[in-house]
């Protein structure tokens, strides 16, 4: 008798239902009330939900009214609420104002967040066209295949996900999107080493475990123009297309940019002493790097790959010709991704690749943990050097 009651005036009763004894609400801000419903889970002999009831930014009135802003702010004034470092563009904010000015010609074009608006830069989109911008919350399975059904109803949608919660979805990006070969966008934000924001929040695997999968297209920009080139590419594509870029600005260097051809790399830079394969934010890098080799009398061909998947195994071939060695530099794990597709074709002592080993990255600032694992631009040149001596 007890039971039914309770269901008919507590809803909550469903955790109850499923085997879960539920305790709450609690004021997830009174700790006194925390510490005594914890202490009575403790007490039980079988599964426990605590419903705890927080509100984000509690006790500080300027992240309360603007929590999306004070979710991941760097150092501010308590004061003011002023961030006392100036922001610089990102990756994340090139591709909402492209994709802003590619939905105002193409009126297929929607967009889809997983509770990011902000973070992924959407929040222009979602300003400039409300009806064509969809929020799934923390959903990116529910999301993925949301976009699965809007291509196959004759929109474009464009997912973009940080790489690490992009893993959630595997399964739906499978047999969804690529089982029958919809055209999704899906933006791998965050891919690669992303520093502070911790172990859980590192990009490594998107290139590898997006590889193994039939149908799917891979690409990486090597700065802000040609990420945009590859959205506009990416939109006028028919299947399934990922565009994976990092977290933060692009390096400071400025390389012109060729028009964006399926499957095709892009050549740098000639040489005939070695063939240097980069993809992504590693490209630049590699561009300053041959120019310090040059200086050594040593003449490095740089290809930006572009493409992880169809990758541009022509254009590489036909510089090992001439070199006879190779060195691959990628922002992500070893395993599966650019130095491993490579190393299908060629003698692998005649190669050298460079990642980040098949481990989990620890929490530091970038460049710090790009030293750590050899992958700054001097310990790259090292590297090179070593392996030319060695060959």
């Amino acid at each position: 008798l007890k039971k039914s009651i309770k269901q008919l005036i507590l809803p909550k009763m469903y955790f109850e239902d499923i085997g879960f004894k539920y305790l709450g609400p609690v004021d997830g801000h009174n700790i006194e009330d925390l510490e005594y419903i914890l202490s009575k889970a403790k007490e039980l002999d079988e599964p426990v939900l605590i419903h705890v009831l927080t509100k984000k930014g509690n006790g500080y009135n300027k992240a309360m009214k603007e929590p999306n802003k004070y979710h991941a702010i760097g150092p501010f004034d308590l004061k003011t609420g002023k961030e006392l470092k100036e922001k610089k563009l990102d990756y994340s904010h090139v591709v909402g104002k492209k994709l802003v000015e590619l939905a105002k010609e193409n009126k297929k074009i929607v967009a889809i967040t997983a509770a990011m608006e902000e973070g992924t830069g959407l929040s222009l989109f979602a300003k400039t066209y409300p009806k064509r911008f969809f929020n799934v919350e923390i959903c990116e399975e529910h999301a993925l295949t949301m976009a699965a059904g809007m291509a196959r109803g004759g929109l474009i949608p464009v997912i973009p996900l940080y790489s690490s919660f992009l893993q959630r979805g595997y399964d739906q990006i499978v047999h969804d999107i690529c089982l029958t070969n919809e055209h999704v966008v899906i933006l791998v934000d965050r891919a690669g080493n992303t520093g502070n924001d911790g172990e859980t929040h590192h990009g490594l695997y998107d290139l590898a475990f997006l590889n193994t999968i039939p149908n799917m297209t891979i690409m990486a920009p090597k700065n802000f123009i040609e990420l945009e080139m590859m959205l506009e590419f990416a939109i006028n594509y028919n299947g399934p297309i990922a565009i994976r870029y990092p977290k933060g600005s692009e390096e400071e260097f400025i390389l012109n940019n060729k028009k964006i051809t399926l499957g095709k790399s892009e050549v740098l830079l000639n040489g005939k002493d070695l063939t240097i394969v980069a993809i992504g934010k590693m490209v630049v890098r590699t561009y300053k790097i041959a120019k310090r080799l040059e200086k050594d009398g040593i003449e490095a061909e740089v290809i930006n790959a572009r493409f992880l998947k169809p990758l541009d195994i022509d254009t590489i071939k036909k510089s090992f010709g001439i070199t006879k060695k190779i060195v691959t530099i990628e922002d992500g794990d070893s395993v599966n991704g650019l130095g491993n597709e490579i190393k299908k074709h060629f003698d692998t002592n005649k190669i050298l690749s460079l990642g980040y080993p098949n481990t989990y990255l620890p929490h530091g600032k970038i460049d710090e943990i790009e030293k750590l694992y050899k992958l700054d631009e001097d310990s790259v040149y090292e590297q090179i050097k070593e392996f030319l001596r060695d060959k």
